[in-house]
């Protein structure tokens, strides 16, 4: 089970992770698949930060897959974002809040499994 402070730590991760995805998100609406040259390595060092705080030292191929595998549920941002991506202000809207949830959604799947690995 996740400690109070571990919590914490995942908190603060997450959300400065999502935040920053939501950012380029937004402005990198209109060219479809862009913005994961950015998202991408700020979910890598998100995987990377939340494995320390249960002290799991992940190299980059190793939080790549667990990156991989936590994605794969989130296969529905390509649909909204070549749907209506493209649209100027409301497509800055939409992937901006997608990308945000997904790497929030991302990172607590993935705080969890961490948390289940060292706690068996």
């Amino acid at each position: 089970m996740m400690t109070d402070n571990q919590k914490a730590k995942c908190h603060a991760i997450i959300h400065s992770a999502s935040a920053a995805a939501g950012g380029v998100g937004a402005g990198l609406a209109q060219v479809p698949g862009s913005d994961n040259l950015i998202i991408t390595p700020i979910q890598l060092t998100m995987t990377i930060s939340l494995g320390k705080v249960f002290d799991l030292t992940l190299g980059e191929s190793t939080a790549k897959a667990a990156l991989a595998s936590a994605a794969a549920a989130t296969v529905g941002r390509t649909a909204s974002q070549l749907l209506i991506g493209w649209l100027p202000g409301v497509g800055n809207i939409v992937n901006a809040t997608t990308a945000a949830g997904l790497t929030e959604t991302i990172g607590w799947i993935l705080a969890k499994e961490f948390d289940k690995q060292t706690n068996n």
